[in-house]
């Protein structure tokens, strides 16, 4: 095999039937039921106007500032499938524009997360297409190789694999692996019912504040009176 220069197939993906659940999930619930520890980094961001992205992962690892494998996914990705690049986080040469986005779009590629650089920006800010980047940069991409599609790759702290659901909002990325993604979203949907009842508490002023004192005694906080030391001369 020439190793750093192939493409596989995906194996496994999530269920349809899953895929569409999550997509009205939010990235807080998802992560927490992931003891917070399957989340990109702050510094891959949207760069769309609005939108969820949700989808099976293909990923591509590409050499810093090359973006051919990028092309072979999008000819290979199936609607809703979301193209998942690691290009390094470099940030010198972009590695998508425009007119892949509109090519991608067309296809129903369910968009794009990039580690490094994107440019025609504004056509990005001004579509719904979901595409999440670490910067921008006027620089075009080369396109002469090495890379790879479809094998495990890092990106901001996350470990992803062909197949894997990766879900984006506003407050950043997650990875479910697949398969997890039945399990993470049952416990991710009890979580939103939890908040709800908590919402309702709060707004009928019955919200049980307790649990802050307990937790602080448990940890052994003191809680100090502060005029009562001054008093005493305590303070001094």
């Amino acid at each position: 095999m020439n190793m750093g220069f192939r493409v596989f197939s995906v194996e496994k993906q999530v269920d349809q039937a899953v895929i569409e659940q999550f997509k009205e999930v939010v990235t807080p619930h998802i992560s927490d039921n992931m003891n917070r520890i399957h989340a990109a980094g702050t510094e891959l961001r949207p760069y769309h106007k609005e939108g969820k992205l949700v989808g099976p992962a293909i990923t591509v690892k590409t050499r810093p500032g090359d973006n051919l494998l990028v092309h072979k996914a999008i000819d290979l990705a199936k609607p809703g499938e979301v193209i998942v690049v690691d290009a390094g986080g470099d940030t010198t040469n972009a590695i998508v524009g425009e007119i892949m986005q509109r090519i991608a779009k067309k296809k129903g590629i369910g968009g794009f997360v990039i580690n490094g650089a994107i440019r025609d920006s504004v056509a990005f800010k001004n579509d719904t297409f979901p595409v999440y980047a670490k910067g921008v940069t006027h620089r075009g991409p080369y396109k002469d190789g090495p890379g790879e599609i479809n094998v495990p790759i890092s990106i901001g702290g996350m470990i992803i694999h062909p197949g894997d659901l990766i879900i984006g909002d506003e407050d950043g990325l997650v990875v479910v692996p697949v398969n997890e993604a039945e399990d993470i979203l049952e416990k991710a949907q009890q979580m939103a019912r939890n908040e709800e009842r908590i919402f309702e508490s709060i707004e009928q002023g019955t919200v049980d504040r307790t649990w802050v004192d307990i937790t602080l005694k448990e940890k052994g906080c003191e809680l100090i009176d502060t005029p009562s030391l001054i008093s005493s001369g305590e303070s001094k």
